[in-house]
């Protein structure tokens, strides 16, 4: 599920990013890799455990970011004889160079996920296996787990398979360039059927009540000693492209519940306050949203080119709160097991270069498909995993937070004393002169201070008393 992406631009003298880098220091942000995890990664770079299957014959293509080199997936897609389709998609095979107990394993259960900060990333593995040796790569020769995922006419999954293979990618495209192909027809067959499939895949998601939330990257832009947020609205490519990785992470649920043992992605039901504090904030940014239509039809309607729905949608994702990972064995599915937001069962298994849990995931689907017992190592880590991965999070969401305070502060700071318009959406029930504001230009949410109580869910005009990069912080008052 998307989280804010956020990216600075400008020189690495400017302020901002002087401010950043003093913002890691104070997070204890991980740092380079010690001298005995390099050394390990390099050994397994030479000679990682190759699989028996070889299937570098099959035309696979990964599409990502310009710049991304740390390639989790690549896929073919084909028609099916007498209906329907086939879906090859190929994972990383981190298990093939990390092993169970040594030091590259014990630092990738020390650093849990990569952070994504706005001023570049904090990688799980060391780059010359994410971005090397274990990356799906163009022309690279690179062991994975290969999933084989048929689908009916309808895009419903009629047969699942995974095992480990050796693959060989053909091309590394990008959503834009995807996108061109598509639309202007020139596309081939693997490529052209991304649209079909993606499209039959998110026909079924709304019909089961599930929602993708196409959460804008947000660009901050240095322009003449001033910052200015800016927004890239992801194309309609970008969701048929998640579609193929969620479709995976329900087979993959769906393997290890039928097996009785696994680790689900689950998240309950976002309470009726979460809610109604969205509601504030689409009335705040002047998006209608009648009382009859659910929240999932409101965000489809949503264009992410506009930066009111864009910010809309960033606040979305505080409906994802709650998440986390539920572990079980021996049979016991837990009732419910699902993910609110995919609307059924759902688990992380596509992004093992990037978060600690599907490695482990991968291990499981290969074992249920082989009807064998989970390697020792798997099991063992299943009761310490869930609690590994809540601490990451916490840990990614802490960082992701005070880089959102410090761009918001450095976009503000030459403006102290400015009136702004805006809308209070949220009240502290135990200081009701304390709450929250979203202004409509720049569309920024922070923290309001009054000297009488606040008027919820109503327009007021704001004056901005603090903007400090310094700290990290933004403050209004009632103007």
């Amino acid at each position: 599920m998307p989280r804010r992406h956020i990216h600075v631009t400008g020189a690495a003298e400017a302020p901002l990013r002087t401010a950043l880098r003093a913002l890691r220091t104070r997070l204890d942000v991980p740092g380079d890799f010690p001298p005995e995890v390099l050394a390990e990664a390099q050994a397994a770079a030479k000679a990682p455990r190759l699989p028996d299957q070889d299937a570098t014959d099959l035309a696979l293509f990964t599409i990502d970011p310009p710049t991304s080199v740390d390639l989790d997936q690549a896929m073919h897609l084909a028609r099916r004889t007498g209906g329907g389709f086939r879906v090859h998609y190929a994972i990383a095979d981190v298990a093939a160079f990390v092993t169970p107990g040594g030091a590259l394993d014990a630092e990738a259960h020390r650093r849990v996920t990569t952070l994504y900060l706005p001023d570049g990333r904090v990688p799980l593995h060391p780059p010359l296996l994410s971005e090397g040796a274990a990356s799906l790569l163009p022309e690279q020769v690179t062991p994975a787990l290969l999933w084989r995922i048929d689908l009916d006419a309808d895009g419903r999954t009629e047969a699942t398979d995974v095992r480990r293979a050796l693959v060989r990618s053909r091309a590394k495209l990008d959503y834009a360039g995807v996108q061109r192909q598509i639309d202007a027809g020139t596309a081939e067959e693997p490529l052209a059927l991304l649209k079909d499939i993606g499209l039959l895949r998110e026909a079924l998601e709304r019909e089961r009540g599930g929602i993708s939330l196409n959460v804008p990257e947000q660009e901050v832009v240095e322009r003449e000693g001033a910052y200015f947020l800016e927004y890239r609205a992801p194309l309609p490519a970008d969701g048929w492209n998640a579609q193929i990785s969620l479709l995976t992470g329900m087979a993959a649920a769906d393997l290890m519940t039928a097996a009785g043992t696994g680790i689900l992605r689950t998240l309950p039901t976002a309470p009726d306050g979460a809610v109604a504090r969205l509601r504030r904030t689409a009335k705040a940014l002047g998006i209608d949203w009648p009382h009859h239509v659910p929240y999932a039809e409101v965000i489809r309607s949503l264009d992410p080119s506009r930066p009111a729905h864009a910010a809309f949608l960033q606040e979305c994702t505080t409906l994802l709160r709650g998440a986390g990972y539920t572990v079980f064995e021996d049979g016991r599915v837990p009732d419910p097991a699902v993910h609110a937001a995919v609307a059924a069962a759902y688990t992380h298994c596509t992004a093992p270069l990037r978060r600690l849990v599907d490695r482990y995931a991968g291990e499981l689907c290969l074992a249920a498909v082989a009807g064998e017992e989970p390697p020792a190592w798997t099991r063992e880590a299943l009761a310490v995993l869930p609690q590994e991965m809540a601490d990451g999070t916490r840990r990614a969401n802490s960082a992701e937070r005070e880089c959102v305070d410090l761009v918001e502060a450095a976009l503000l700071k030459d403006r102290v004393g400015e009136l702004f318009d805006a809308r209070v959406v949220d009240v502290n029930d135990n200081e009701p002169t304390a709450g929250t504001v979203q202004l409509e230009d720049p569309a920024i949410v922070a923290r309001i201070e009054s000297d009488t109580g606040l008027p919820l869910g109503e327009r007021i005009r704001v004056r901005l008393t603090r903007a400090d990069p310094g700290s990290a912080k933004v403050l209004f008052a009632p103007a």
